[in-house]
């Protein structure tokens, strides 16, 4: 059972769909059919409402950090589980009959709970890369990479290796942001333009 149950509680934690419901509950109509249909921070940005998107994108990353700590907390050991139960439920929950996320916000905050060392490098990464090429497919796909290597060069083994996972995850999730960055039509944050 100590395996089991840090991963259902993440799973629960994670499969909350902030952005759909913070949306409705603003009166921004159904998320899933706005913009790329993600529930995600950077989709609910596309209502224009940036206060709405500033929201999704700290409960998503708050989520998977309660998931970490409280996984800690009763199965000392288990946390990596946690991580990984929140990261699966926010990308697949049951509720949306598993479309989810993306998971680069519950991945920040997975990675803060694991060692907030490698939070830090995963929140300085994606910020920084937001800021320099405001693309945020190619901010969120390489703090995702970066993030197992900083842990593994801060001797984390444990972490590195969920967060390895979780990375390989992100990165298919973004599967059809690749195809756009390949043919150059991802768009910007903050624009309309194409790159």
């Amino acid at each position: 059972m100590n395996w089991i149950l840090p991963l259902v509680l993440g799973y629960a934690l994670g499969s909350i769909p902030f952005g759909l419901l913070i949306t409705r509950i603003a009166g921004a109509g159904d998320l899933r059919s706005i913009g790329s249909g993600n529930i995600g921070a950077t989709n609910v940005l596309r209502t224009g409402r940036k206060g709405l998107a500033a929201t999704t994108l700290l409960l998503d990353l708050l989520k998977g950090l309660a998931a970490v700590l409280i996984a800690a907390h009763f199965w000392p050991g288990f946390a990596w589980l946690g991580a990984l139960g929140a990261f699966l439920g926010h990308c697949f929950p049951v509720w949306l009959g598993f479309k989810g996320g993306k998971g680069v916000a519950t991945m920040a905050g997975v990675a803060f709970g694991l060692a907030w060392p490698v939070g830090l490098a995963y929140a300085l990464t994606w910020i920084g890369l937001l800021l320099i090429v405001r693309i945020s497919s190619v901010a969120g796909m390489t703090a995702a990479v970066i993030a197992p290597i900083a842990a593994l060069l801060l001797g984390e083994m444990q972490a590195a290796g969920v967060l390895a996972v979780i990375a390989a995850i992100v990165i298919f999730q973004h599967r059809e942001n690749i195809g756009r960055l390949r043919a150059g039509t991802e768009p910007r944050v903050g624009s309309g333009k194409k790159p």
